[in-house]
């Protein structure tokens, strides 16, 4: 059964898988701006998060998981004050590292809201403490701009671009640019 822009949804509650699909195209026409745009185009999903007062967008695939700020935190002789210790991670150890406190942001201090965001790397295992997780964020490719947008967090070199919609600009903060960088592999004092 396919459906016209008119029809009602009211008709379509007997075909719910229908029904469910004319919402999720009515709901892409009104984030897009109208029914004239092409509301086909690719989808890119990313998990927003906030350092200080700073929104960013990471990768879906660079995260493996998101967990609360472990309780226990064993500390590592000689490391950066930026490295927070190891967290005993349903029996692996886990490095976590303050990701604000790494960018030169200062440490973050709200644990309440604070999450850690384990990366998705075999070759470096590690959770990146940041103040608070907003869960999924959907965009569409054609709100990708490539210029790299100011932050007051110096991430710039970390960054890949971002989406804009509408007022909202929310950078791509590129994990797998920090693991692979020589500052953050370099945790020990000197």
């Amino acid at each position: 059964m396919t459906t016209s822009a008119g029809t009602g949804l009211r008709t379509l509650r007997e075909h719910p898988f229908e029904l469910l699909r004319e919402i999720e195209r009515r709901s892409r026409v009104a984030l897009t701006g109208g029914p004239g745009d092409d509301v086909s185009g690719e989808e890119w999903v990313g998990i927003g998060l906030r350092l200080g007062n700073e929104r960013f967008v990471v990768a879906r695939e660079e995260v493996r998981e998101v967990l609360m700020l472990p309780p226990a935190l064993t500390r590592v002789p000689g490391a950066r004050s930026w490295v927070r210790g190891l967290a005993n991670v349903r029996g692996h150890l886990l490095p976590v590292a303050d990701l604000r406190g790494f960018l030169g942001a200062g440490a973050i201090t709200g644990e309440r809201a604070a999450r850690v965001l384990v990366a998705n790397s075999n070759e470096f295992p590690v959770g990146l403490v940041v103040d608070e997780v907003y869960g999924f964020r959907r965009f569409l490719q054609r709100e990708h701009v490539s210029e790299t947008p100011q932050t007051a967090i110096r991430a710039d070199r970390y960054l890949d671009g971002a989406y804009r919609r509408g007022l909202e600009v929310w950078p791509v903060l590129r994990v797998e640019k920090l693991l692979q960088s020589r500052e953050f592999q370099r945790a020990a004092e000197d």
